[in-house]
């Protein structure tokens, strides 16, 4: 089991197959993802990887956060989170990933911060039908309909769907598919729509409920001098996607 990334959600745009079919994508940026810490069996009960991104002034972080971040010898980090790893796919702290990490057409769960919507109603938080629009029905004709029962028990169950702050859940959506990776700009992009607004970040990893192809990089994609050091073939399916994403990314949101 190898490690996810952490990148920014930049925006929707859409690009074009080979067949000429229109494809919307989401275009994810690795903003600086680096590990920063290392979780071993002998020292935290568990083997995982810190992995931190986007950058942050000194000055906005923490003392004990400094402290962490030049025990590794890294900048300071706007957004970490850890990723679980077998032993033999560790990585050093510091090294900094690269678009690579994942193959077109691999399949990927992503997670992240859903849109917060406020307050909403049962039939705009849950699909609610609401109540017939005539019959004796007035004024109550969005409303959610009973919530209890008779004396006994007498109370409303907790979890019970009614109205109240919908959104803003972090949520995962599985088996979404890598369209194309872009490693000079640190591009990634996925068919369809993955969780949160512009800007925010999401975590990246191998889909569970699918085998990741053969060729991928183990441990991982890392910088290397400068430049990407993927275990993965030369002739891997890599594509510049500088002249078909449109400058203005940002269309349509999740």
């Amino acid at each position: 089991m190898r490690t996810g990334v952490i990148a920014k959600k930049l925006g929707m745009t859409r690009l074009f197959d080979e067949a000429g079919t229109h494809v919307p994508v989401t275009v994810l940026s690795l903003d600086g993802c680096q590990v920063t810490a290392q979780r071993t069996l002998e020292r935290d009960g568990y083997v995982a990887l810190q992995l931190g991104a986007g950058a942050k002034k000194a000055k906005n972080t923490s003392k004990a956060m400094r402290g962490h971040f030049a025990k590794g010898l890294v900048e300071p980090k706007r957004h970490l989170a850890e990723f679980r790893v077998s032993e033999d796919n560790l990585i050093d702290v510091g090294a900094e990933f690269t678009a690579d990490h994942y193959l077109a057409g691999q399949k990927v769960d992503v997670s992240a911060m859903t849109v917060g919507k406020g307050f909403a109603g049962a039939m705009k938080r849950w699909n609610f039908g609401g109540m017939r629009a005539t019959h004796g029905v007035s004024v109550s004709h969005r409303a959610h309909g009973s919530t209890g029962q008779r004396q006994d028990p007498g109370k409303v169950f907790k979890g019970k769907k009614m109205a109240g702050h919908m959104g803003q859940d972090n949520i995962t959506t599985l088996n979404l598919t890598i369209f194309r990776v872009d490693v000079e700009r640190g591009l990634i992009l996925i068919k369809g729509a993955v969780p949160g607004t512009e800007g925010t970040f999401v975590r990246i990893r191998d889909a569970i409920k699918r085998a990741a192809p053969t060729d991928t990089p183990r441990p991982g994609a890392i910088k290397s001098n400068g430049k990407s050091a993927a275990s993965a073939p030369a002739d891997a399916p890599v594509a510049d996607v500088a002249a078909e994403v449109t400058p203005e990314i940002g269309g349509d949101d999740a």
